[in-house]
């Protein structure tokens, strides 16, 4: 059972997967750079996130990587940039970790696989990560969506 969505509060996936837990009502949090930065301006403050002392973005990850259960990474494609470093941070953590590539995928398709990862890892605190707004902007909506359904689900 999902206790608590972590994330780093970047625009996208990051950004969806805590919008997710606030309209399941499921607990959120997670690091965030110094400063509040994401690339759209600061991270608004109905986020419980907390700042790390560097602005850097790939110390949030590692962070949240480390200090989550396991780690679900939405994209539309291969994994690359911030997503790629988490992977690694996730692997470097001995946490689990699941890429899904939404572009060929149903939602109905990732929610099954988003539950059976939880349920397989006994997953109670989930790191939400993947592609930022700027590169894949139709991610958000659909990760949304994949993770309010099984927040419902397995939320608590």
């Amino acid at each position: 059972m999902i206790k608590r969505i972590v994330s780093g509060g970047q625009t996208g996936a990051d950004r969806a997967g805590l919008d997710a837990a606030i309209a399941a009502g499921v607990p959120h949090g997670g690091w965030c750079p110094r400063g509040r930065k994401a690339e759209d301006g600061p991270i608004p403050e109905r986020y419980n996130l907390t700042e790390t002392k560097s602005a850097s973005c790939l110390t949030r990850t590692e962070l949240n990587a480390r200090d989550s259960d396991g780690t679900v990474i939405l994209t539309m494609g291969a994994l690359s940039g911030g997503s790629k470093w988490t992977a690694e941070f996730a692997d470097k953590h001995g946490r689990p970790w699941l890429h899904l590539r939404l572009d060929g995928m149903t939602d109905e398709g990732a929610q099954a696989a988003v539950r059976a990862f939880v349920e397989e890892n006994g997953i109670r605190a989930l790191n939400v990560a993947g592609s930022r707004g700027s590169k894949e902007p139709e991610l958000n909506g659909r990760v949304r969506s994949i993770l309010v359904a099984v927040l419902r689900e397995l939320g608590g």
